[in-house]
């Protein structure tokens, strides 16, 4: 599942649609999936707005394998759940990706696909390498220096069976509770969540900034496999 909901207000405009190295951000993850033959089903979730625009990349980059393009909600959290609920019964697990981290690789997607089983679930992950402050929001004081470790800076894809999954989900729709990412959600309901370092450029092009460096990396990419 892709998450590609968002509006892009720093970008100025929907940036999953952005064009990297000759293809619209989004297109570089639906591709990256679509020639995994592990993967079964590929579910987009995408504003209201661009869902046909959405479709049609689908079939662009993807002409021989089907994409399910489906309305996401307010949040992200709303969108995967809706994602989840297209879901096929037939499909034992799932991953969850954000549309805006094109550079993600098949090699790490199979490494968290391994750790996968009912009750254990997985992420990819990268050590975080500053010195990490914990301040007090109002005075700016610094309260304590976290051991860093044991910091790891979440990415996605993550990895979770489906029912547990969808357990984590329903569970936080019912008590109202919001999370940042999906492993929250798996934590919280006593599902064991590990991570899977990530051994490539898998960062969210988030700033202006980050589309050019994600731009030159995907190009560098294109000229390799062409060379």
């Amino acid at each position: 599942m892709i998450v590609a909901a968002g509006r892009g207000t720093r970008m100025r405009g929907p940036k999953q649609f952005i064009e990297l190295a000759g293809l619209p951000m989004v297109g570089w993850s639906i591709r990256t999936f679509a020639e995994m033959p592990e993967i079964a089903e590929l579910v987009v979730a995408t504003e209201p707005e661009s869902l046909d625009e959405m479709r049609a990349l689908g079939t662009h980059v993807t002409p021989h394998g089907a994409v399910r393009v489906l309305s996401g909600g307010a949040t992200r959290q709303q969108s995967v759940y809706e994602g989840l609920r297209a879901v096929s019964s037939e499909c034992d697990a799932v991953l969850v990706h954000d549309g805006a981290r094109p550079l993600v690789s098949a090699h790490d997607v199979r490494a968290g696909m391994n750790e996968v089983r009912p009750g254990r679930a997985s992420l990819l992950a990268a050590p975080v390498v500053d010195t990490v402050k914990l301040v007090d929001r109002d005075s700016r004081r610094i309260v304590s220096t976290l051991d860093r470790t044991m910091l790891w800076a979440a990415q996605t894809p993550q990895f979770a069976a489906t029912r547990d999954l969808c357990d984590a989900h329903e569970r936080a729709l019912r008590e109202n509770f919001v999370a940042t990412d999906d492993a929250m959600l798996l934590e919280r309901i006593g599902i064991e969540v590990v991570v899977v370092p990530s051994t490539s450029e898998n960062f969210k092009v988030t700033h202006p900034d980050d589309v050019a460096r994600a731009h030159a990396i995907l190009q560098a990419r294109a000229e390799l496999v062409e060379g």
